[in-house]
């Protein structure tokens, strides 16, 4: 079912710069002289942490407390979960007594929402099921859903529909639903580094879908992130180093809703699908939320538009591949 492929990220963490394989590993926690390594899931994406821990009785206890985590937040956020409080939202138009994660989250979508004009718009999930039904159909056409059927769900589609406090989440019209795949996973990595900090870790990288740094590695170096434009790469087309930093990318190669691969899933929440801007777009900030949403908020927007909106963030750096293969860096040095 083409919803349940919502992949946007093309990260990869570098196995060589940290001296350890990536793969093979999941579900489990390694206790050796070497850095402990998990693998596993988080909202769908692979999830992946590396400990560097001097005692070494702590890894099995949290990694058990790391998974907990996970699976309690995949039932406040995931759109696949039946019973999260996100899909209850969304099948009822409203929630009562909502978790505070979600209260929270859609508290700071409400910032990143008016920072980007709107274009960072976590109501766009009509849309994205719109188009999933279309190309899905038999002898779809491929020009995408006819302009009637698209006026009517983008009718359905404005942050400013959202009605948040901490009693009750509601939505303010029919047909409205949200999608949080733009911005969760870097809250759920922050939550991670929240958590691992809370027990005294001091050097790890953790990649809930985005990636974040405790500290740096134990030899005093930062950790090294490849970056590259789709999932499937088998080098990076730059590494970026980082202490106490996230790292997050969009990639409108992702995943695209037909053959031709015209209708990306990076949607304008005033349009529908767009012609894509950028084979990558590297958001690096202090913290992965922030990261996470302004790499979908920017995937939308004109590079001279990019260029001003670092002005009003001048913690994040950006990265980005345009389609013609050039390079551009904006903000803090990387």
């Amino acid at each position: 079912m083409a919803e349940r492929i919502d992949r946007r990220r093309a990260i990869c963490i570098m196995a060589a710069a940290a001296g350890l394989p990536l793969l093979g590993l999941a579900g489990k926690a390694h206790a050796s002289e070497a850095p402990v390594v998990w693998t596993g899931q988080a909202l769908g994406a692979p999830a992946t942490l590396i400990l560097n821990l001097e005692d070494r009785t702590k890894p099995e206890r949290l990694i058990r407390q790391v998974v907990a985590e996970i699976a309690r937040l995949e039932d406040v956020f995931s759109l696949y979960r039946s019973h999260s409080a996100l899909s209850v939202l969304n099948r009822d138009g409203a929630i009562a007594a909502p978790p505070a994660d979600l209260v929270a989250l859609l508290g700071a979508s409400r910032i990143f929402f008016e920072a980007s004009g709107g274009l960072f718009d976590p109501t766009i999930q009509p849309l994205f099921s719109l188009y999933a039904r279309h190309f899905s159909a038999p002898a779809a056409d491929p020009a995408g859903p006819l302009a009637p059927a698209l006026e009517s769900v983008l009718a359905q589609v404005g942050f400013d529909g959202v009605l948040v406090d901490a009693d009750r989440i509601a939505f303010a019209r029919p047909g409205m639903a949200l999608t949080l795949n733009g911005i969760a996973q870097g809250y759920v990595t922050d939550r991670i580094v929240d958590l691992l900090r809370s027990e005294g870790i001091t050097s790890c990288l953790v990649n809930m879908g985005e990636n974040r740094a405790i500290g740096a590695r134990l030899d005093g170096s930062g950790w090294r992130i490849g970056l590259a434009s789709t999932e499937m790469a088998t080098s990076p087309d730059r590494v970026v180093t980082i202490r106490d930093r996230a790292v997050a990318t969009s990639s409108a190669a992702g995943f695209h809703f037909d053959a031709g691969q015209r209708f990306g899933h990076i949607l304008d929440p005033r349009h529908g699908a767009m012609p894509e801007r950028f084979a990558r777009m590297t958001v690096v900030a202090d913290d992965a939320m922030t990261a996470d949403a302004l790499s979908t908020a920017f995937s939308l927007m004109s590079e001279d538009e990019i260029g001003r909106q670092v002005e009003r963030w001048p913690d994040i750096s950006v990265d980005l591949v345009a389609l013609t293969g050039a390079s551009v860096r904006y903000g803090r040095r990387l």
